[in-house]
């Protein structure tokens, strides 16, 4: 059988669907003549007098979101894109009408981004209400969020980011203060999203910009003592900046040297981390070196040693080892003659451009070419998106972890349990810790999971049993058709750890074995019907004659052997009148008055019912059975009729014609082997699907015969109320009594009583 790659994720639907999956993840913004101009003027009747939730005019709000996207190298469809994400709140139907003006990219990455807006808001909204800020699962949630929302279009992370920094810069530019869930999420989720990506011109601001909202006492007296030796400073930093680079380009190293701005939050965090004084954290004073290349950069590492004193301990090679954003660059502090310690960065230009920029200069994929992404060879667009996404699931782990630990000495864990794959076109799928490769199969499409044969990680062929660890690119080998293995549901082999899996395949065995028992139940009525002659009556009307919506309702019960194929026989036969042996019955002894004499008794002659021709027979309207007290009536022609003495029938009958009722008792010795008695029994019940058939089920394990059923069903004010009359065969009424107990136990049943 030819085998078959699954290469896109499917949607998680039960309704299957071609095999050729079609992805979810939105494909590149085609750069249209004048996008950029076209999205404003289409945005502006939208959005002109419209305000924000934080008071800013949403057109300004746009307009400096692109600035921002523009000064990071965000692509002029990009900037368009962000005019159209705030026009879809006042569309009626966005994905359609900007599908038709745009393009269904331009469409898609502006619904996407407008759903996450709303998630987020939503987040904040809730944590402010239950003052979660500083709640580690509230975070990780929030993350979780944002990192499925841009697996759809990689493009939304850098809209959110150049959005929410504009917000901060507004309301700092207003002199209000930023709502605090804003600003928590801002530093402690938006900040470390633009660092991991290599943002840093976006991290350091915007976390300077939440630090003042969020500690504006910390924020304002860092700031103070920055502005106290302000002018000093600047005058030492200048002259030393003009000293090392006349040095630098006459010992033959070419190289820039440029002052480094500061960060109020890497002050303080240096200061919180290491409890340092402010006058001990090296960066206030700080210098960059931009270096020709690689070898430059070394070169000005070893002439700056050589003549400053470096401090031990402060160096850092990142241009050998590289962040895990991609950051590279040589760290080290020094001390001057007076023992001012000064830090200088040296990097290349190309690094420092990657340094401000990040992900954002390579952001379009049609652009990356061999450039790639944080060092990473990118020789096509999916290379190149593959790249993002890693440092995305980074970001997650990195984000979790801390949280994670804390949880766990709470005894709570958080996100641990979780981790992200890649699908082989880029889209992430979100898994319990220790998923393997069926789990991920069943969670792009039940159908890919039951055809699943074969898997690579990576492009190394796995076992289907191998755990999965984060980042992963996983593919999935299927067959045409074909179903799971029950070695999947063996704990002890591993193939399945998510219950979502373990479900479908129950549900599939589940499924194949009620296929087998309909089948045999199928057959078993069938054949029946065949036997008693009766193959014209439709196998529907038969199910719902004993109580069952379906035919295969009714081959299921049967299947099973919980529903008697006698009954349905019983069903099938009209009643007979069942005779009544006349030496069934003997007429009880009477005495009589002994005429012989006046002052005695003698007996009389003794009449045996069956005896001179007299004939009886059971009454219909009473069913009796022994030991039923029983009274006979002398009829006209039909000989004796045999009653229970509380028939009604028979009181009537007697209270007209007291002479002609006699005395009768059951012959017991004389009764043959197997003899049964028809009686009737009156059902009151709720009317529900199947109870005709729970019912009869009764009967059958009490084995008790059942020759006749009659219903009837009306609507009422309790729902339904059905009435059934079971004719039955008993060989003592006393048993009968044990059984109606039963049925009157069985769901529904109000009353069950002999007729």
């Amino acid at each position: 059988m030819k085998n078959k790659v699954a290469q896109t994720p499917a949607p998680t639907s039960s309704q299957d669907v071609p095999s050729s999956i079609v992805t979810a993840t939105a494909d590149s913004l085609p750069e249209q003549p004048h996008a950029l101009v076209r999205a404003r003027a289409f945005a502006e009747p939208l959005i002109a007098c419209e305000v924000m939730d934080t008071g800013e005019n949403i057109l300004a709000h746009a307009d400096a979101v692109v600035a921002i996207l523009k000064s990071i190298g965000g692509s002029e469809a990009m900037q368009a894109a962000t005019y159209l994400v705030h026009s879809c709140q006042h569309l009626n139907k966005p994905q359609e009408v900007i599908a038709k003006a745009f393009g269904a990219s331009y469409a898609a990455l502006a619904v996407e981004t407008t759903k996450l807006i709303y998630l987020q808001r939503q987040t904040r909204v809730a944590d402010a209400k239950a003052q979660l800020h500083e709640d580690p699962a509230a975070q990780t949630e929030s993350v979780r969020r944002m990192l499925l929302a841009f697996s759809r279009d990689l493009r939304v992370v850098m809209l959110r980011l150049a959005s929410r920094l504009q917000t901060l810069r507004y309301y700092a530019s207003s002199r209000q203060s930023a709502p605090r869930a804003l600003a928590h999420e801002s530093l402690h989720v938006f900040a470390p999203l633009a660092n991991r990506l290599g943002i840093w011109q976006i991290k350091w601001e915007m976390e300077d910009l939440s630090f003042r909202f969020l500690e504006p006492d910390t924020y304002k007296q860092i700031a103070r003592l920055l502005d106290e030796k302000r002018a000093e400073r600047e005058v030492f930093m200048e002259s030393l900046r003009v000293q090392l680079e006349r040095d630098l380009n006459q010992s033959g190293v070419a190289a820039l040297v440029q002052g480094r701005p500061k960060h109020i939050y890497s002050i303080v965090k240096k200061m919180r981390g290491k409890s340092l004084d402010f006058d001990q954290v090296f960066d206030i004073r700080a210098m960059r070196v931009i270096a020709a290349d690689v070898k430059g950069c070394y070169a000005v590492l070893g002439f700056v040693h050589s003549c400053f004193t470096p401090i031990e301990g402060e160096f850092d090679d990142y241009i050998a080892k590289p962040k895990a954003n991609g950051y590279q660059s040589l760290h080290t502090v020094v001390r001057d003659e007076g023992g001012r310690a000064v830090e200088i960065q040296i990097r290349t230009q190309a690094m420092h451009d990657h340094a401000e920029t990040g992900v954002a200069a390579h952001w379009a994929y049609k652009e990356a070419g061999s450039k790639g992404y944080v060092g990473v060879s990118a020789s096509s667009e999916y290379d190149a998106k593959i790249a993002v996404l890693r440092q995305l699931l980074a970001w997650e782990r990195e984000l979790s972890a801390p949280a994670a630990q804390r949880a766990r000495e709470a005894n709570q864990g958080l996100f641990e349990d979780r981790i992200y794959v890649l699908t082989p076109d880029a889209a992430i799928v979100e898994l319990p810790q220790g998923a393997t490769t069926v789990d991920f199969a069943y969670s792009v499409h039940t159908s890919l999971g039951h055809r699943c044969r074969g898997a690579r990680i990576d492009g190394v062929m796995v076992p289907l049993n191998t755990p999965l660890q984060n980042g992963q690119t996983v593919e999935v080998i299927t067959v045409k058709e074909g179903g799971p293995s029950r070695d999947w549901l063996n704990p002890e082999l591993g193939f399945l750890s998510s219950h979502r899996a373990k479900s479908k395949v129950r549900a599939w065995f589940n499924a194949l074995a009620m296929e087998h028992t309909v089948a045999k139940g199928r057959e078993a009525v069938e054949k029946l019907l065949q036997r008693e002659g009766k193959t014209a009556i439709k196998l529907q009307d038969l199910a719902l004659r004993l109580g069952f919506k379906t035919a295969d309702d009714l081959f299921e019960v049967v299947g099973k052997d919980e529903l008697s194929l006698r009954t349905i026989e019983n069903m099938l036969r009209p009643p007979e009148p069942v005779p009544s042996p006349d030496e069934y019955v003997l007429p009880k002894k009477v005495r009589q008055p002994d005429r012989s004499n006046s002052a005695g008794k003698g007996k009389g002659s003794v009449l045996v019912v069956g005896m001179d021709s007299l004939l009886t027979q059971l009454a219909k309207c009473c069913k009796p059975a022994p030991p039923d007290e029983i009274l006979g009536f002398v009829t006209k022609g039909k000989g004796v009729s045999i009653h229970r003495s509380d028939c009604s029938n028979f009181r009537n009958m007697a209270s007209g014609s007291p002479d002609r009722v006699i005395e009768v008792e059951w012959s017991s010795p004389k009764l043959p082997d197997g003899s049964v008695y028809p009686v009737d029994v009156a059902v009151e019940a709720a009317d529900r699907q199947g109870l005709l058939r729970d019912i009869s089920e009764v009967f059958t394990k009490e084995k008790m015969n059942v020759i006749g059923v009659q219903t009837q069903s009306v609507k009422d004010n309790r729902g339904g109320t059905a009435w059934m009359t079971f004719t039955v065969e008993v060989a003592q009424s006393g048993r009968l009594n044990q059984v109606l107990a039963v049925v009157a136990g069985v769901a529904g049943v109000r009353s069950a009583r002999r007729r």
